[in-house]
């Protein structure tokens, strides 16, 4: 009796779709589905000949090159959706159009696998999203996602008030780790690029991606939010009393982010000056960011300074005006030296390193000068002051040169520089 009454329900599924099938209405979709395949992949094809940024890729490419070229990939089913979408609104309005549904469907499993493919470099997060987005898709084109989910949503607890499901743990999963990814890579596509606007003030770039960095955090959250189901509107009364609690316990998170702004925008630091702080330490700014500013020493360390050390404290900017500055270097000659020649050959000598600013295409101030600073208890103290572009110190280390070539300078034409001295009376 079973086996009689499973044979009439599949002779009726198989007679209710060849009634689909052998219609016109069935006949017209198919023709308009190749017809949309055909033309699409055309389409795409002449827009990517037209356009070569969507067909090859330098290596130097940036943000917005690398972007539209991925975009390419996806161009054909992205054009088969909208076209298919069209004439499903437009032509076959009055007509079942499941076949169409069919092919959208099938188009949005190849645009999703293009994206994932072009998008996500982890090769195990690439395998993970595409195992689940396409079970998620194929189940939706079949028409049997809807009734899988609200199987899912029957299986749930309630603790309290709270109804926790199958279905919302799986939704705040899947949607929840989509929403991070997104947030996180349109949050560095989206400031590497304000941050390539070469027309705009570098200080205006930065507060530019901090603005925009901030507006992708709060869209995030809040979709994460209705994700999980959460009303935001309950959230009210909670999160007043909650700000009033991080305005006394993140102050200082607040005053560094506060600082980090003020810092951009009076334009006192950017990235690439050389700072040194008030205890000393001292590096180039490398990345600045809503927290703290990084400084990279000259041995590789990475120094991380709150935004707010930079507005409550003193600080030097070496580079901030000009990158040329000044250096001495201090020797001591015997005092039976002859002064004036010893001047002029140390002169001579500090111009001809290849970093040291001279000639006359820079001014008398700017050219390397040498002088007595004082009369010292074994000899005479000397100087030598001198200007030359970047700071003196890692790969552009100058004074170990300059005092190596003074010393050589000095043996070569009879100087001596003199040992400690003392005259001892024998009474």
């Amino acid at each position: 009796m079973m086996l009689e009454n499973l044979q009439v329900l599949i002779s009726a599924l198989l007679e209710r779709f060849e009634r689909m099938v052998s219609g016109p209405a069935t006949h017209l979709q198919l023709f308009m589905l190749l017809f949309v395949c055909l033309f699409s992949w055309l389409l795409a094809r002449t827009i990517r000949n037209r356009f070569r940024i969507l067909r090859e890729l330098d290596e130097s490419a940036g943000t917005r090159r690398l972007l539209l070229f991925r975009l390419g990939h996806m161009l054909t089913p992205l054009l088969v959706i909208i076209l298919l979408k069209v004439v499903s609104a437009v032509l076959l309005a009055d007509l079942p159009v499941w076949l169409l549904d069919t092919g959208i469907n099938i188009a949005l499993i190849f645009l999703y696998i293009a994206f994932v493919k072009d998008f996500i470099n982890n090769s195990l997060v690439s395998k993970l999203m595409l195992y689940i987005g396409i079970s998620l898709l194929t189940l939706n084109a079949f028409g049997v996602l809807a009734d899988i989910a609200g199987a899912l949503d029957t299986l749930a607890i309630r603790l309290g008030n709270i109804r926790i499901s199958m279905l919302g743990i799986m939704r705040v999963a899947i949607f929840g780790s989509f929403i991070f990814w997104l947030g996180r890579v349109s949050s560095n596509t989206g400031q590497e690029i304000i941050r390539n606007q070469q027309a705009l003030d570098f200080r205006t770039r930065e507060v530019a991606a901090k603005l925009f960095e901030i507006a992708i955090f709060i869209a995030v959250s809040i979709l994460l939010l209705q994700v999980m189901g959460i009303n935001l509107t309950a959230l009210a009364v909670f999160g007043g009393a909650v700000g009033v609690g991080l305005g006394f316990g993140l102050q200082s998170i607040a005053s560094n982010f506060i600082s980090g702004i003020i810092i951009l925008l009076d334009r006192s630091l950017g990235i690439g000056d050389f700072v040194e702080l008030e205890d000393g330490r001292k590096g180039y700014v490398t990345s600045m960011n809503m927290r703290s500013t990084t400084l990279e020493t000259f041995d590789g360390k990475d120094i991380m300074v709150p935004n707010e050390m930079f507005i409550s404290s003193t600080f030097v900017n070496w580079t901030r005006k000009n990158n040329k500055q000044r250096y001495r270097v201090d020797f001591s000659v015997a005092y039976d030296s002859d002064i004036r020649r010893l001047v002029d050959l140390i002169k001579v000598a500090v111009a001809r390193h290849p970093q040291v600013l001279s000639g006359d295409d820079y001014p008398f101030e700017e050219q390397p000068d040498c002088e007595i600073d004082s009369f010292g208890d074994s000899g005479v103290n000397m100087f030598v002051e001198f200007w030359m572009e970047a700071i003196d110190d890692g790969k552009n280390r100058v004074g170990g040169d300059l005092m190596l070539i003074i010393f050589e300078t000095m043996r070569e034409n009879g100087f001596t520089i003199p040992f400690p001295q003392r005259e001892v009376r024998m009474l």
